[in-house]
């Protein structure tokens, strides 16, 4: 797997929340459920993101938008339209005044609406976990970005439309891999923008040589690096890599390789079952005190408290 794979794979969807809803104007909901991540793909008609902290997007046929939590928004026909359902987290929906929404609402599997036939189709997919292994990724994207429609080839959208409303055997994971590989496809789009600003470890992806150190630092992050084995492995000195290393991805070998080593322990440490021990040896601590105490120095809890505070 290389580096941008492995970044790009930090928010797997598992059990992620899809919903498709066929609207007539006026429509508006207000979006509170502090998910980390959310995409909304238009099918038919047009819709406004708003965000807090950004103007007012306009999406038509085809455009997706992706909005990074856990931040409030915005979406509806036009964004002069007062709020008319309220998303909480746990994806309660209520009324403005705190009302649940009748059952009415509900027009199908994984479909609701004010309207069985209405002009406006959209596709909603909510990570609602924080991985941490992804927290390069949402640090690196702005709190909204829409990848317009016209500017890509991609049949994901219209075959996320007709798996959406499916009932068959195994049919979750199925949306959660869609899900996924649409995100990745409109992140890899966004990315290739000048305009959008990659990230230097997305830029750094294509550089012979640092792209080769980071793919090896993901491929196996237990293994003992050290500037000197990287540079050897790269055909470099350690002081040509070292300084082209830092210059793009902005940040020097070692100090990436232990931010992932503890990205990564800590997503770990979210699976049940899992040792605080095992964790370690396999990210490349020789022992779980060792893990403990640079867990403790990066993020300011211990791997018990950060396992309590996950709900593990």
């Amino acid at each position: 797997m290389d580096a941008v794979a492995s970044l790009l794979n930090g928010p797997r969807a598992q059990g992620a929340f899809l919903l498709r809803s066929v609207l007539t104007p006026p429509w508006s909901m207000r979006i509170e459920d502090q998910a980390p991540l959310t995409l909304v793909a238009m099918v038919q008609g047009d819709a406004w993101v708003l965000a807090d902290e950004s103007a007012a997007v306009h999406l038509g046929p085809g455009d997706l938008a992706i909005i990074r939590g856990p931040d409030p928004y915005t979406v509806a026909d036009d964004p002069a339209t007062a709020p008319q359902a309220i998303i909480h987290p746990g994806q309660l929906c209520t009324t403005p005044d705190g009302q649940e929404l009748p059952e009415m609402m509900e027009l199908g599997v994984r479909t609701w609406g004010n309207s069985p036939d209405g002009p406006t189709m959209l596709l909603t997919g909510t990570y609602t976990m924080r991985g941490e292994v992804s927290h390069r990724l949402l640090s690196a994207l702005p709190p909204l970005l829409v990848v317009a429609g016209h500017s890509w080839d991609s049949p994901l959208v219209p075959l996320l439309a007709a798996e959406i409303v499916k009932d068959d055997p195994g049919q979750e994971a199925v949306l959660d891999r869609l899900l996924d590989l649409l995100l990745i496809a409109a992140l890899r789009e966004w990315f290739a923008r000048p305009a959008a600003k990659a990230p230097g470890w997305y830029r750094a992806h294509s550089d012979p040589i640092v792209g080769r150190a980071l793919q090896m630092l993901h491929n196996n992050p237990a293994q003992p690096w050290t500037v000197a084995s990287l540079a050897a492995r790269t055909g470099v000195s350690r002081a040509a890599l070292a300084r082209r290393f830092t210059a793009l991805v902005g940040e020097p070998p070692m100090s990436y390789l232990t931010e992932w080593r503890l990205a990564l322990a800590a997503d770990l440490l979210r699976e049940p079952g899992a040792t605080v021990g095992a964790v370690a040896r396999h990210v490349g601590y020789g022992s779980s005190f060792a893990l403990s105490t640079a867990f403790k120095r990066n993020r300011g809890v211990s791997p018990r408290e950060h396992r309590l505070a996950a709900g593990q």
